[in-house]
């Protein structure tokens, strides 16, 4: 190999770094918002007031019905609560909004492991997967644990 087809190589190989060490960092899912209701919703979530939080985000969607982190915060809220068929229409929602949600795909998948669908919740696993390489992120990490956890009880 000829020193100019050597230092092309390596020059897009270098130009391909930041891309590739980028990758996974950082949040796909929009967490700022500067409507009100949604930024009281996000205060009532980190108290823990999960009727509170319901409120809010009901509200912010109300003002924005395509605010997919709102419906992700909003089913986040309901499962808190045990409503998980409020959760799962929430994050439905979140979904369709948005598909490549990581923070929605480990939600939704703690939420049917509390109702024992492991395989819809392994289906988001392989969705967090797919949304995750070559970087593992931290939603995969914590699903893949909440599901060997929810199957070690199971045996």
């Amino acid at each position: 190999m000829n020193t100019s087809t050597l230092r092309a190589l390596l020059a897009a190989a270098v130009l391909s770094l930041p891309a590739v060490s980028l990758a996974n960092l950082g949040s796909d899912d929009g967490n700022t918002s500067t409507d009100p209701n949604f930024i009281a919703g996000r205060k009532a979530i980190d108290a823990q007031d999960w009727p509170g939080a319901v409120a809010a985000m009901m509200k912010a969607i109300a003002a924005d019905p395509k605010n997919a982190e709102a419906y992700n915060w909003l089913g986040f809220a309901q499962r808190k609560q045990g409503q998980y068929d409020a959760a799962f229409y929430a994050y439905g929602e979140a979904l369709k909004l948005n598909p490549n949600s990581k923070s929605t795909h480990e939600y939704i998948g703690e939420a049917y492991l509390a109702t024992d669908q492991l395989a819809k919740a392994e289906q988001h696993l392989a969705a967090l997967n797919r949304l995750c390489s070559p970087i593992p992120c931290e939603e995969l990490k914590d699903l893949k644990r909440a599901i060997d956890n929810y199957k070690k009880k199971k045996k």
